[in-house]
């Protein structure tokens, strides 16, 4: 019997063996962006770095290039043909005898889309089909990133296509420049998230980036100034300067260098599209060739003159040579924010309006934009331009890039053009990302790496037929604030990685808490590739909502980090891994003082958040405007100050109501009510033009007709202060009434309040 038993054991073993029957426990996948699906096989594999790879067909030289180049394959060979290529690539490596083999299959089968790719990873071995070298290039990334995050892989099959054609980041680089290598690495890691588009914002304002051999003044002078960063020129007298100067600062990138460039994000699979504002954000160009602006005077202007003819040949010749070095279909020409003040008044801009029976500067505008785009379309391109090119008329071909919200990719679509997502609201990477006092300096706003995944570029208003003209999404790198590569990594990562699971997954493929363990495990990695990613929020992420049925706060609390945990009070106490751990939503009547903090292996991983929370009297109550909101930042509307929704971090989140005058409010609370708080919260971020009120009365009454004022509030934070300020302004004590009657006097700018509170 025991020689039987011992039989049965030794042909299980044998057969689990032969068959690659060993199971595999529960696979999770750590891959960005999310494969389209994942099939596990029973067995693990023995494949790991270096790879020598085999083309079983053949391959573009780009993507032999980026193999040859890339140390995490040995060596490279192709079985249709060997080329010169191959034979100095195996001078440099040296095959390995534990090395793993990958074959490269092109293959018609796999899908429509020439991006998709079919990953089989066997027990020895690695086989990726795909419709062209871009789906075999996107295989690769995918096997290099598994590779990365796991530490042992199951045999698997892999079939993956992206949901959109264009996959973006763009970069500014005239507020500060940034070097080849730089531009490179970011290119890299483009390619790891299988982005493949590249905007390079080469001019604006504040500095000029690319050679032109025609016009040397623009790399002599306009790309050079004589201050340490930008914020230092915007506040100066925004000057340009020789590029000799000893306190130059700035630099272009050379015909040389952006050929090296455009070639290497090629072998990435990526297209490089420059940008080249016009008409306005050009201050720099005319202040070294003044006589293409309506007044012919330097730093006079932002404005190249539309009605000038000399001014449509000097773009001609940039355009030539930008042609020359960039072989991409779509050239961006901005077309954003232009000021037309000088074209009012303008002779030459006044008669070309009439000659063309244009009946406003809009229609110029659209005319300017228009006419480059022809000679862009004689040259066989296509040009995209900023949601403002809608202004006065939309020209034939033009994909229009909309950032000021969806709207202009909304219209853009409806009337048969393709769009590019880019609001602000989600794919603006100048916005902060964690709470703004803890941060380096930004331009304001307050952008999660939550709120970018949860954007879907497809508006809800478009049908199925309308849909195909959105292109992608992309995200977008504003650098006014970014004076050095590494500040700049930090406000890229790890929001493009988000951005780019947007970008190819299907929406209805993705959960922020299914992402979540994928993105933690990803700032490791992107740290330890040397890039300077900023950390995940480790603070507890409160929100309150409203229940205006049972009149309660519902309190919900969460956390970027996993794994963790939430432990909380409410009691007074400091929380620890002994307190209450959050498990669901608390429902809050009364004034509540929580306090609650993030713990990782039982230690506390963030600050402590100390919040007061309360259903308060105001909410739900009778509220009449004696003023009228901004139509930009109307929040919730006519009931946004008392709705008992509070804002967060910026004041585009749909939270803050935003004023351009004098703010004045009444609150009926319904019957006379004992008061000791009535206050509201304001911001300042200078930047973008928001201040505090110069300050607030409060006045109560009985009747609604008699007044009397309980606390005037004046403003003591200096109006030239930077950064993100929060200040509560209002009346705290006793008092006794049924109407409150809140005042804020404007100062300039935005004023942005989120909620009056009434305790």
């Amino acid at each position: 019997m025991k020689k039987i038993l011992a039989f049965i054991a030794a042909l299980t073993v044998a057969l689990a063996y032969l068959n690659c029957t060993e199971k595999v426990p529960d696979f999770q996948s750590y891959l960005i962006p999310k494969p389209d699906s994942i099939e596990i096989k029973r067995g693990y594999s023995s494949i790991k770095p270096p790879f020598e790879v085999v083309s079983e067909s053949n391959i573009t030289e780009n993507l032999s290039n980026y193999i040859l180049n890339n140390n995490i394959f040995l060596s490279y060979i192709s079985l249709n043909k060997k080329s010169n290529m191959v034979d100095k690539q195996s001078d440099k490596k040296n095959t390995s005898n534990n090395s793993s083999k990958i074959t490269l299959q092109l293959s018609k089968s796999v899908d429509e889309s020439d991006e998709s790719y079919q990953l089989e990873i066997g027990k020895n071995s690695v086989t990726i089909k795909a419709n062209s070298d871009a789906g075999l290039f996107y295989g690769l990334q995918t096997l290099i990133q598994l590779t990365e995050t796991e530490n042992k892989l199951p045999q698997m099959v892999i079939s993956d296509s992206p949901r959109f054609e264009y996959r973006g980041m763009h970069l500014d680089v005239s507020r500060h420049f940034y070097s080849v290598d730089f531009i490179k690495k970011q290119l890299d890691m483009m390619a790891y998230y299988k982005l493949n588009r590249f905007h390079w914002h080469l001019t604006d304002g504040a500095g000029w980036r690319m050679e032109v051999k025609k016009y040397p003044l623009l790399t002599d002078i306009a790309a050079w100034r004589p201050y340490k960063n930008w914020k230092e020129w915007y506040k100066g007298d925004k000057l340009y300067c020789s590029k000799d100067d000893e306190n130059a600062n700035g630099g272009y990138y050379t015909v040389e260098q952006m050929k090296d460039v455009v070639e290497y994000a090629a072998q990435r699979n990526i297209t490089v599209i420059p940008e080249i504002e016009l008409p306005s954000h050009s201050e720099e160009v005319l202040a070294v060739y003044p006589k293409f602006s309506c007044t012919g005077i330097p730093y006079k202007s932002s404005d190249f003159c539309p009605g000038n003819e000399k001014t449509f040949e000097f773009l001609q010749d940039i355009f030539d040579e930008v042609l020359e070095i960039f072989p991409s279909k779509m050239i961006h020409l901005g077309g954003d924010e232009a000021g037309k003040a000088d074209w009012k008044k303008c002779p030459k801009c006044l008669k070309r309006m009439r000659e063309n029976n244009l009946k406003d500067v809009d229609e110029l505008q659209s005319y300017f934009v228009s006419r480059m785009g022809a000679y862009l379309n004689s040259k066989g391109r296509t040009f995209i331009g900023w949601d403002e090119i809608l202004e006065g008329g939309l020209a034939e071909n033009a994909v229009v890039m909309s950032w000021r919200g969806e709207e202009g990719g909304i219209k853009a679509v409806k009337s048969g053009h393709n769009a590019i997502m880019t609001p602000g609201g989600y794919c603006y990477f100048d916005a902060y990302q964690l709470e703004p006092s803890t941060q380096p300096e930004a331009i304001g706003g307050y952008l999660t790496v939550e709120k970018v995944y949860s954007y879907n570029p497809v508006p809800d208003s478009l049908n199925n037929e309308e849909a195909k003209f959105i292109m992608g999404v992309q995200g977008n790198v504003w650098t006014e604030y970014m004076p050095t590569p590494k500040h700049t990594e930090y406000m890229i990562y790890p929001r493009i990685a988000a951005l780019a699971e947007v970008a190819w997954s299907n929406s209805e493929n993705r959960s922020w808490n299914e992402f979540k363990p994928r993105i933690n495990r990803h700032v490791s990695l992107l740290k330890e590739k040397g890039v300077n990613s900023c950390n995940l929020n480790a603070d507890v992420l409160l929100t309150q909502n409203p229940d205006t049925i049972n009149n309660y706060m519902v309190v919900e609390m969460n956390t970027d980090l996993y794994p963790a945990s939430i432990y909380y009070t409410i009691d007074g106490s400091e929380p620890t891994v002994n307190s209450n751990v959050y498990k669901k939503p608390l429902n809050i009547t009364d004034p509540t003082d929580i306090k609650a903090a993030v713990f990782v292996n039982n230690v506390i991983a963030g600050n402590i958040l100390k919040k007061n929370v309360s259903y308060h009297k105001a909410i739900n109550k009778k509220l009449t405007y004696n003023c009228i909101y901004s139509w930009q930042y109307p929040a919730g509307g006519d009931k946004a100050l008392i709705d008992g929704y509070f804002g967060g971090f910026g004041y585009g989140d749909g939270r803050w109501q935003g004023f351009l005058k004098d703010m004045d409010v009444v609150i009926d609370l319904g019957q006379k009510t004992k008061i000791n708080r009535i206050e509201g919260k304001f911001m300042q971020i200078i930047g973008p033009w928001v201040w505090m009120p110069q300050e607030v009365e409060v006045l109560v009454s009985d009747d609604g007709v008699n007044y009397e004022s309980v606390a005037i509030d004046k403003n003591d934070i200096p109006v030239e202060q930077d950064g993100v300020l929060f200040r509560y302004f209002g009346f705290k004590g006793d008092a006794e009434a049924r109407f409150i009657n809140y005042k804020a006097k404007h100062y300039k700018g935005f004023m942005f309040i989120d909620e009056i509170v009434v305790e």
